[in-house]
C-alpha cells in the first residue's frame, strides 16, 4: 500500500479490534454488578465506564481511517491522549495507595490471617473511618451474609479454626485473636471472660448476627484489604491496557501524519 496505506489499513483493524475489547469490558462489568454484591462491586461502574468510553473511541478512529477523514482521526487522536492520561493517573495512584498494608499477621493455631487498619493508606483510614461511608457499607455488609453463613460453610469449630478465611470473614465476622474470647462454635464467643487486649475492637464485638465485629477496626481493615486486592487486579489490567492503547495511538499518529501529507498532494 502507498501513501500511508499501510499505517491507516492497520489503524483500521486495530480499532476494529479494540471495539470487540471494549464490548468485552462493558459485559464484564455487567457480569460484575449481577455477582458481586453491592459491597464489593465498588469497580463495576468504572469499568463499564471505561468500556464504553473506549468503544466510542475505537468507533470514531476505525470510521476516521476506513474514510481518509482527518479530522475525524484529529478527534480520535485527542480522545485518545486524554484516555491514557486517565489511564496512567489511575494506575500510579492505585499502585502508591495499595502499597501499604496486605501482607496481613499471622496467628499461631490458625491458617487465615488478621489485618489492622493502621497498616494501609492513609487514603484508606479516611474513606474508612468516615461514618456515612462505613454506615452505608456496613449496611451491605450486614446484607452480604458472609458472617451469617459460616456455620453453612464450617461444620465444626475445628473445620472452621484451619479454614482460610477470607478478610472480610476474618476481621467482621469474628472479635481479634488478641481479645482471647474462647469459640463455643462457629458463630459465638464466651464473652464473660475478660479480654487478654485493652483493643477497644474486644468491647466493639457482639454475638449478634447484625452487630458482630461490623464497628471494628479490623473490620475496616478486612474491607480495605479486599478493595487493595481489587485495586491491584485493575491496576495491572490498566497497564497492560495502557501498554495496547499507546501502540494504537503511535499508528494513528503515524496514520494522520500520512493523510495529511496525502491530502497537500492532491
Amino acid at each position: 500500500m502507498g501513501k500511508g496505506g499501510t499505517s491507516i489499513a492497520v489503524i483500521k483493524w486495530l480499532n476494529l479490534f479494540t471495539m470487540f475489547v471494549a464490548v468485552a469490558i462493558v459485559f464484564f462489568g455487567i457480569w460484575m454488578s449481577t455477582h458481586h454484591d453491592d459491597c464489593k462491586k465498588s469497580l463495576t461502574i468504572p469499568i463499564m465506564g471505561l468500556g464504553a468510553v473506549i468503544l466510542l473511541i475505537s468507533l470514531i478512529g476505525f470510521l476516521s481511517a476506513r474514510n481518509n477523514a482527518i479530522i475525524l482521526l484529529w478527534v480520535y487522536l485527542s480522545m485518545l491522549c486524554f484516555v491514557l492520561i486517565a489511564i496512567l493517573i489511575f494506575t500510579v495512584s492505585a499502585f502508591l495507595i495499595t502499597n501499604g498494608g496486605g501482607s496481613g499477621h499471622t496467628i499461631t493455631g490458625l491458617r487465615f490471617k488478621e489485618y489492622h487498619l493502621q497498616d494501609y493508606h492513609t487514603w484508606f483510614l479516611k474513606q474508612l473511618n468516615n461514618t456515612k461511608n462505613w454506615n452505608r457499607l456496613k449496611s451491605c455488609l450486614i446484607k452480604s451474609n458472609d458472617c451469617q453463613n459460616l456455620w453453612k460453610k464450617y461444620k465444626t469449630l475445628k473445620e472452621y479454626n484451619r479454614a482460610e478465611l477470607t478478610p472480610i470473614e476474618a476481621g467482621c465476622c469474628r472479635p481479634p485473636s488478641e481479645c482471647g474470647y474462647p469459640a463455643r462454635n462457629v458463630s459465638y464467643y464466651d464473652l464473660t471472660v475478660r479480654p487478654w487486649s485493652k483493643n477497644k475492637d474486644c468491647i466493639v464485638y457482639k454475638n449478634s448476627q447484625n452487630t458482630r465485629c461490623y464497628d471494628c477496626d479490623d473490620c475496616k481493615a478486612g474491607v480495605a484489604q479486599y478493595m487493595r486486592n481489587e485495586w491491584r487486579i485493575v491496576a495491572v489490567f490498566n497497564l497492560f491496557l495502557f501498554c495496547i492503547l499507546s501502540g494504537v495511538y503511535f499508528v494513528g499518529c503515524c496514520a494522520r501524519r500520512n493523510i495529511a501529507r496525502h491530502s497537500s498532494k492532491v
